[in-house]
């Protein structure tokens, strides 16, 4: 649990805001559609867009959901925590319905993110 919690936040010289709006944008820069988001308490969900393929007797439906929370630490120390989620819902013909949840505990996709969040937060802070 504290390796995944290590992986999953970061944290940053900023404003919660200015943290926050980063988080958004680049969920959106990632394709992700925010679904809901409240900086009073720090959270965002979002989604991919949902990818369906189709076989003889069955369908998929594949999409990663993702989560953000955002506090303030202290004056100009914010802490993000991301999380990821790949679903997929497969149905047969007959009305059978699975869903698999798989949390994403890869670093690299955490990595790339805080790294585009960083770069969103320096855009932000540079033009201020």
């Amino acid at each position: 649990s504290l390796e995944i919690q290590a992986i999953q936040a970061k944290e940053f010289e900023t404003t919660k805001p200015v943290a926050f709006a980063s988080v958004l944008s680049v969920f959106q820069d990632l394709g992700y559609v925010i679904a809901s988001s409240d900086i009073a308490t720090g959270f965002i969900t979002a989604k991919s867009p949902t990818k369906k393929s189709v076989t003889l007797f069955n369908y998929r439906m594949a999409d990663t959901k993702a989560t953000a929370f955002v506090e303030e630490l202290r004056p100009g120390k914010t802490k993000v925590r991301l999380n990821f989620v790949d679903s997929e819902e497969l149905s047969s013909g007959y009305g059978a319905k699975q869903l698999n949840e798989t949390a994403v505990e890869d670093p690299t996709v955490y990595n790339n993110a805080f790294t585009k969040i960083q770069e969103a937060i320096f855009i932000r802070t540079a033009t201020q």
